[in-house]
Order: C-alpha cells, then sequence, then structure tokens
C-alpha cells in the first residue's frame, strides 16, 4: 500500500475509521443471523437438506439444511456495499481489487451451492476453484490489476535501509518471485502458480477443517479478528473494514451453526471462507506470515492427510472421518464442542504470537506450530495403539446413544 492511501484513510480520523470498521462488523453479523433463518427456512421448504451417513452420523440424527454459506456471502456483500465502497478512503486500485473478488466469491459460492444440492466431480471444482483465482488475479490489457502474490516478507530482511545503499536480494524487506511490477510476461508464471497455490489451498484447507459443528467457522473468525488487528496496527482502515464486514458476517453465523447445529455452512460456505481469507491475508501485506501461524494446525493436518491418502493410492479429495484431526480427536471420547475449544484455543495462542513476535522470530513462531502438530499426532497414535490393545470395548462418546435409537427407530 502506497503512502497515499494511508494519508487519505489516515485523514478520516480515529472516530470515523472506528466507526466504519465496527459498524461494518455488527452490520454484517446481524445480517448474517437473519438471513440464516431465511435460508433453513428455504431448505426445509424446498428438501434441500444434508441426508449424509459419512461425516456427522455421531452427531446429528436429522437431515440438516446446509447452504449457510450463502447467507455469509450475501450479508458480506450487502455490508460491504454499505460500508466499504462507501468508504473515502478507499482508492480506485482498491474498489478495482474489490468487485474483482466480489466476483470471484460469488461464482464460488455459486459452483458450490449447486455442489452441495446436486453433487460436482472433485475435478470440476478444481476447475472453478482455477477460474476464480483468474479473476481474482485481474489480467488485462498485459497487466494484473487484482490480487498476485508478488513475494513475502523477508523475516531477516532490512525493512529500512539506508538511501542509496543496494542490498543484497536475501536482506531485501520482501522476497520477490521473479517479478518486481504486475505486468504479464513470462516472468510472472511462477507468482500465478504462488497465487492460485495459497488461494487454491486455503479453500479447500477451510473446506477439509469443516468436519464438526462451528469448528470452521470459528477458527476463521478469530483468524479474521487477528487480520482485522494488524490491518489497524499497520493504518490499512480500508482492508481493516473489509476483513471486519467478513469476520462480523462469520459470526453472526457461527451460533445457528454451534452443536448441535440448525444449519451447515456446506462447500458454499467453506470455499467462499477460504477465498476471502487467501485473500485478505495479501491485499495488505504483511499478513500472510499471520496467516501460515494462525492456521497452521489445519494447514499441517491438511497435507499430512493428502500425502498419507497419496501414498495409499487414494484420492486426495475423497472424504474420510478417521485421518483429520478432528476426527481423531473425537475417536479419543471428547464432544465436538470440546474439539471446537482446542482449536479455538491454539488459534488464538498462535495469533497471539503471530503479532507479537518480531519479524526474526516469526520463522520460530512457524517451527512452534509444526512442534505442536507433531507432539498432537503422535499424542493421538499412542492412543490410537492403546486402544487397539484393549479392543474394541471403548466407542466413541455419544456413538453408542445415537446407534440406540436407530436401533429403537428401526424396530419401531
Amino acid at each position: 500500500m502506497t503512502l497515499s492511501i494511508v494519508q487519505a484513510q489516515t485523514e478520516l480520523g480515529f472516530p470515523a475509521n472506528l466507526f466504519l470498521v465496527l459498524g461494518g462488523a455488527a452490520a454484517a453479523c446481524v445480517l448474517s443471523y437473519l438471513l440464516t433463518y431465511g435460508v433453513i427456512f428455504f431448505c426445509r421448504k424446498f428438501g434441500l437438506l444434508d441426508r449424509s451417513t459419512v461425516e456427522r452420523t455421531r452427531i446429528h440424527t436429522t437431515p440438516t439444511p446446509r447452504l449457510g454459506g450463502v447467507a455469509m456471502f450475501l450479508a458480506f456483500v450487502i455490508a460491504a456495499l454499505l460500508f466499504y465502497v462507501t468508504y473515502p478512503g478507499v482508492q480506485p486500485e482498491e474498489k478495482i481489487r474489490f468487485w474483482l473478488l466480489l466476483a470471484a466469491s460469488t461464482l464460488i459460492v455459486a459452483v458450490h451451492a449447486y455442489d452441495d444440492v446436486r453433487g460436482l466431480k472433485p475435478l470440476t471444482k478444481l476447475i472453478f476453484q482455477t477460474l476464480a483465482v483468474i479473476i481474482i488475479l485481474g489480467p488485462w490489457n498485459w497487466h494484473f490489476y487484482g490480487v498476485i502474490l508478488f513475494g513475502f516478507s523477508n523475516p531477516f530482511g532490512v525493512v529500512n535501509p539506508p538511501p542509496g545503499q543496494d542490498l543484497p536480494w536475501y536482506r531485501d524487506s520482501i522476497i520477490s518471485i521473479f517479478i518486481h511490477s504486475p505486468d504479464i510476461t513470462w516472468l510472472a508464471i511462477p507468482a500465478v502458480l504462488v497465487t492460485w497455490f495459497w488461494i487454491a489451498g486455503m479453500m479447500n484447507t477451510v473446506n477439509f477443517i469443516d468436519g464438526l459443528d462451528g469448528l470452521a467457522g470459528g477458527v476463521v473468525a478469530i483468524t479474521g479478528i487477528f487480520i482485522c488487528i494488524i490491518c489497524w496496527q499497520l493504518k490499512q482502515y480500508t482492508i481493516c473494514t473489509l476483513s471486519a464486514i467478513f469476520t462480523g458476517a462469520v459470526l453472526g453465523f457461527l451460533p445457528h451453526n454451534w452443536n448441535p447445529a440448525k444449519v451447515f455452512m456446506g462447500d458454499s460456505g467453506s470455499q467462499f471462507l477460504g477465498i476471502m481469507l487467501a485473500v485478505l491475508s495479501v491485499m495488505g501485506g504483511a499478513k500472510v506470515a499471520l496467516a501460515l501461524m494462525v492456521l497452521g494446525i489445519p494447514i499441517l493436518d491438511v497435507a499430512i492427510v493428502i500425502v498419507g491418502r497419496l501414498r495409499k493410492g487414494v484420492s486426495a479429495a475423497q472424504h474420510d472421518t478417521s485421518s483429520h484431526l478432528h476426527y481423531r480427536l473425537l475417536a479419543t471420547g471428547l464432544n465436538p464442542k470440546q474439539i471446537c475449544f482446542i482449536f479455538y484455543g491454539l488459534t488464538i495462542m498462535f495469533g497471539v504470537l503471530a503479532l507479537s513476535l518480531p519479524r526474526p522470530l516469526k520463522i520460530g513462531g512457524l517451527i512452534l506450530v509444526g512442534i505442536t502438530m507433531t507432539v498432537l499426532v503422535f499424542w493421538l497414535e499412542s492412543l490410537k495403539r492403546k486402544r487397539l490393545q484393549q479392543g474394541p470395548k471403548e466407542k466413541i462418546a455419544g456413538t453408542s446413544a445415537v446407534e440406540r435409537k436407530r436401533e429403537q427407530s428401526h424396530s419401531a
């Protein structure tokens, strides 16, 4: 972000900026909460219910509406049009990025809402994810007008070098991915691929952790709050407002999705949350490392599961109720609410570290995320071995009660 943009936003003053941030978040929260009632009514009226017996059979025994993502999306759009587009500090290039993000999000929500109702093949969904990334890049007339990852913050770089001093590339504050300008050339291919990997990867990460009531929504909301905080610290008030609106939309949906959920966000919701997190963490800069730290556990969990599936010769897109960390925690006897609080606690802990650690120590924070994930995996593996040695005597908490209800209903 250029100095002129920061100055334009700062001139509004503290009260105006704070009003737009908090007002946008509150409006999105209320809209999301109310619109979710409409989605629940609509889904029940037209029979658009989740009857899956794969992922939530231990928790839900009745069909549940699963288009909650549409409510979050509509709430975000309405609040953003009211509080972001009319924001005096929003520069023309920022508005262009917003409209590109809105177009890409609309495509993602529409396609995955259809997937929630009718179903789509993994390859088809990947193609539409790629189209969404292309829209976000905003290629036009040999220039990228949207969001692209040119590089990453260098934790060991010099932020403000002395005037006229040439630094070696490894001492620059930003490690560039071959290009330094948004021109469309063959040198931009690595940056485009990294951007695609980041956005598509974030969408699928949120989708994978949406396995328990309130899990994905709570983790994403906490991450959004930390993005708001760092944007405010950097005086990036327009992006802070957009992040606050997004976070408010998620928080408004969360009460409906809390265990036992009255509605699922569906793929339309998880993919929308993923694309928003990915883009917001890039728009202002200096937040990719924060997103990696805050979402480090889910990201590593997804990576471990995908590698494990590929090693077994199984499709990485195949649904699984045992490999993911939240399902393995469920198998220890913890209930969904307890597992959510564990993930929330880890997210908050790493978010605080991401905000408080100086740049050179952020690498240490990422290493700590890896160590935490390793400890969790080994602990769960040891519990699994103990259960195998003891035999199938203990069942997952809540399963036996559900099975008794099913047996009673079948016998009736």
